[in-house]
């Protein structure tokens, strides 16, 4: 495994307050949505106490660009307000979260993915691959044995088609061959809103499985993205590196993440001017 080795075996055994079914209270709010998971260690550890638990759960890392999303899409809406665990992904989200709440700090699923493995591979939970391509998840599959040194069962792998319908009958179909792979946690990487959606229609259906949604991480994992360097990512401008590489996609997404930022931030400001109001006493 990577150096992580002694943390996941610590990760996999450790027992945190909403590793079980009881509901994890919130740390902070970002345009109303909850945060109710402050760090990656923690976010692991619930995710692998749940697992062992056979519960039906789901995995979600809030950011600017879902942030966006939830404005106009019910389903994500409903998707998130069901949602079990909840990180802080991305450094405008992290940081105006730490404002009501100072333990909060970025945890994104690309950074959590490995981490999260080496735990399921400890605690001996199969994980199932979907989303992508079939090609990615090989490549993905073939990289995540080297880095568990071959202990993590990959229980099945399955990318869903162009037209993939979260909630249609290919998801539904996807999540009886979930079902059918024992497997307790399921990396879930299609992109926002889908992914999310899909998660939140599989713990509906009671599919005993934590369903982690991670983007592109599987993508990075394969080489079939490449992510920004370290540099970048310590110093929360990962989004100005991903723009650099591929404009004509994402230069729409983060000018709308701009307008949101700002909006966030004038709203935050003018929340703690605001005057306090005097006592009737």
């Amino acid at each position: 495994m990577q150096q992580t080795n002694a943390a996941a075996l610590a990760l996999a055994d450790l027992e945190l307050p909403g590793t079980a079914k009881e509901q994890t209270p919130t740390l902070a709010y970002v345009d109303g949505w909850a945060i109710n998971t402050p760090d990656m260690e923690t976010a692991i550890s619930r995710t692998i106490g749940r697992a062992k638990a056979r519960d039906a759960f789901t995995v979600f890392t809030l950011n600017l660009d879902h942030i966006v999303k939830l404005r106009c899409d019910e389903r994500f809406r409903r998707a998130y307000r069901n949602a079990d665990i909840v990180t802080a992904d991305g450094a405008p989200v992290a940081w105006l979260a730490r404002l009501q709440e100072p333990s909060v700090v970025r945890a994104t699923g690309s950074d959590m993915l490995l981490p999260l493995l080496d735990a399921a591979a400890v605690a001996g939970l199969p994980v199932f691959l979907f989303g992508s391509t079939e090609a990615v998840l090989t490549k993905a599959a073939h990289e995540i044995g080297n880095a568990t040194d071959g202990l993590l069962k990959i229980a099945g792998m399955l990318s869903p088609s162009r037209t993939f319908d979260p909630e249609g009958a290919e998801a539904d179909r996807a999540i009886e061959t979930i079902k059918r792979s024992s497997a307790g946690i399921c990396i879930v990487a299609l992109g926002a809103p889908k992914q999310e959606i899909f998660a939140e229609h599989a713990r509906a259906r009671g599919l005993t499985c934590g369903m982690i949604c991670s983007g592109a991480s599987l993508d990075f994992l394969a080489g079939a993205q490449i992510r920004a360097p370290g540099l970048f990512r310590k110093l929360g401008l990962e989004w100005m590196w991903r723009l650099a590489t591929n404009p004509r996609r994402l230069a729409k997404r983060y000018a709308e993440c701009a307008i949101v930022l700002t909006e966030l931030l004038i709203a935050e400001l003018a929340r703690r001017h605001l005057p306090r109001p005097r006592s009737q006493a």
